[in-house]
């Protein structure tokens, strides 16, 4: 494995981290930077000049010409590592070697494609980006978006959008100024983007005059059956059951048939948001409409087997048994992950093995669902054993089988099998996925080692997520690595994926516990002002703070008179 050149996608928070041989200058110097500086845009590009400049230090010797370089943007230090230097051993990947000492810089994925593609789309998406930052509930954000003299086209509006998923605010405002331009028009990927942002930020008053207001007349397409599972999940999402089933029957109106799959879009949107009872009572009331396939029956299925309800579960088993209606392999699958849910793992494994038998043979996620209940219960042993048996019948485990033996693996601290797991999945063309990495991030016990991992994530293409954004910042907040921190969050904002809700909870509470108090206001009134809801906790932590205040400021108050 070789680190050849540091990516061009963005170079980002582990700019400080250790991870540079204390020896790579003196080893070869034809390695050391054969390409030195490369001018790219970046909104980070201040973070990674000081982080450099502070690193020059370490590298005099190599590194003195840029003493006298201006830095306008970020740094890419290209072919800096030598051949093979990052090798597959063990102690490369899980942590470092004791001539470890330094880092220069390191980048992460890029994050939607947002901030890897170089096209003009993605300048002018971040500049702005940058616009709506500095002018948030600005009355002048809309002559200064007028100066831009921008070519709006659907894919930068989109691509602005999505950069602001968890700040409705500005992207509302930014949505609204580009439909009053003459040169534009909204399309549907735009509008569907939109409305999604509003509903899942519960801005549902918002989300339906949005809808409403979407001119037909002009373009019929523009409303597409994406569009009615947006709003059918969002109205599923905030418990408003009559609305969502409206919005399927109001296809009519905008021309669409009222056929299965939108039936079962439906029904699938109850479901996920834990209205099962209510799914199942539609599905029976309109069997007539829409006959009881396999599929539509799968969903109910599924939706009792979420919820953990074992006996609805066998309820819906039994029926689809009864009813002449053969069971497929969904059906099998969704039976034996209630049956392992509820702790039956022997009568889950009986039903598997008879698969086998009865010639119905389980696919993966069947076999997945087995592996993962047998590690839970410790039996990691037997897991490894169907694991194999997989490969023998021709049944190739996926990503998922890979995550289910690397996340009980990582609980029990058996790291070199994790590793050879890993090299085992891109030796099959297997990559992992951010869970896979995930799991093992979770493990790590310095930033030396994140560091690691993201080089990996690098070589292998996978894209950083929120959620391994809210992971690695935890695991910064916690080890108090302050520049982490930092630019992390900076990075959140910049890619679109957040901060979101559970970023700003998880840096309220450890500013709490490191008594910034301030601070943590600070953060708090900027959670509030995006329009996110606080958690209860979180609601408690700061009127704690601001009561223990005025205790404080009564207390010096009275201490004052009686002087």
């Amino acid at each position: 494995m070789c680190y050849s050149r540091v990516s061009k996608a963005r170079v980002l928070f582990l700019a400080a981290t250790p991870v540079i041989h204390d020896q790579l200058l003196l080893v070869n110097q034809n390695h050391v930077l054969k390409q030195a500086i490369t001018t790219i845009a970046s909104s980070n590009s201040s973070y990674i000049r000081d982080a450099l400049w502070n690193r020059c230090a370490l590298f005099r010797k190599s590194l003195y010409f840029l003493q006298n370089t201006r830095i306008h943007s970020f740094i890419s230090l290209q072919n800096i590592y030598p051949k093979g230097f990052l090798g597959t051993s063990t102690q490369s990947r899980v942590g470092l070697s004791t001539s470890v000492s330094e880092v220069v810089c390191v980048s992460l994925p890029a994050a939607d494609g947002l901030a890897s593609d170089n096209g003009s789309s993605a300048r002018h998406a971040m500049m702005i980006q940058k616009i709506l930052k500095s002018h948030d509930n600005s009355t002048e954000l809309p002559s200064v978006l007028d100066k831009c003299n921008i070519q709006l086209t659907e894919d930068l509006v989109v691509n602005v959008l999505r950069r602001h998923r968890s700040d409705w605010k500005p992207a509302f405002s930014f949505f609204n100024w580009a439909s009053m331009q003459n040169d534009y028009k909204h399309g549907s990927n735009a509008y569907n983007e939109m409305l999604d942002i509003l509903g899942r930020m519960k801005q549902i008053r918002l989300m339906r005059l949005t809808f409403d207001e979407i001119p037909r007349d002009i373009d019929p397409s523009i409303i597409n059956d994406k569009t009615f599972e947006i709003l059918m999940n969002r109205y599923a999402g905030i418990h408003k059951v009559q609305e969502a089933i409206e919005i399927f029957y109001k296809r009519r109106e905008y021309g669409f048939e009222l056929n299965m799959i939108g039936f079962q879009t439906l029904l699938m949107s109850l479901c996920r948001y834990k209205h099962v009872e209510e799914a199942e009572v539609l599905f029976l009331q309109k069997q007539d409409e829409f006959p009881p396939v396999i599929k539509s029956r799968n969903i109910i299925l599924n939706g009792w087997c979420v919820l953990g309800s074992l006996r609805d579960t066998k309820r819906v088993w039994n029926d689809i048994i009864s009813s002449g209606c053969k069971p497929d392999l969904f059906t099998y699958g969704i039976f034996i992950n209630a049956l392992t849910k509820a702790g039956k793992l022997g009568s889950a494994v009986n039903l598997f093995t008879s698969m086998w038998k009865m010639g119905c043979n389980p696919d993966v996620t069947i076999c997945n669902c087995i592996i993962d209940a047998l590690c839970f219960k410790k039996r990691i042993p037997q897991a490894l054993e169907i694991f194999s048996e997989m490969n023998e019948r021709g049944c190739l485990p996926d990503v998922a089988t890979y995550n289910s033996l690397i996340k009980h693996l990582c609980k029990i601290r058996r790291m070199q099998e994790v590793y050879e797991l890993l090299d085992d999945m891109e030796q099959k063309g297997c990559l992992p996925n951010t869970r896979t990495y995930s799991y093992i991030l979770k493990t790590t016990k310095e930033p030396e080692e994140v560091s690691t991992l993201l080089l990996r994530m690098e070589r292998t293409g996978c894209r950083i997520d929120a959620d391994t954004y809210n992971l690695i910042l935890n695991l910064y907040l916690h080890w108090n690595y302050q520049q982490g921190v930092r630019s992390v969050w900076a990075e959140m904002k910049s890619s679109g994926l957040g901060p979101d809700q559970r970023s700003y909870t998880v840096r309220i509470h450890r500013l709490h516990s490191q008594g910034k108090l301030d601070e943590a206001l600070q953060f708090y009134s900027e959670m509030r002002s995006k329009g996110m809801t606080p958690e209860p906790r979180t609601r408690l932590l700061v009127k704690a703070i601001h009561l223990n205040r005025e205790k404080a400021d009564n207390s010096s108050h009275n201490s004052t008179n009686d002087a």
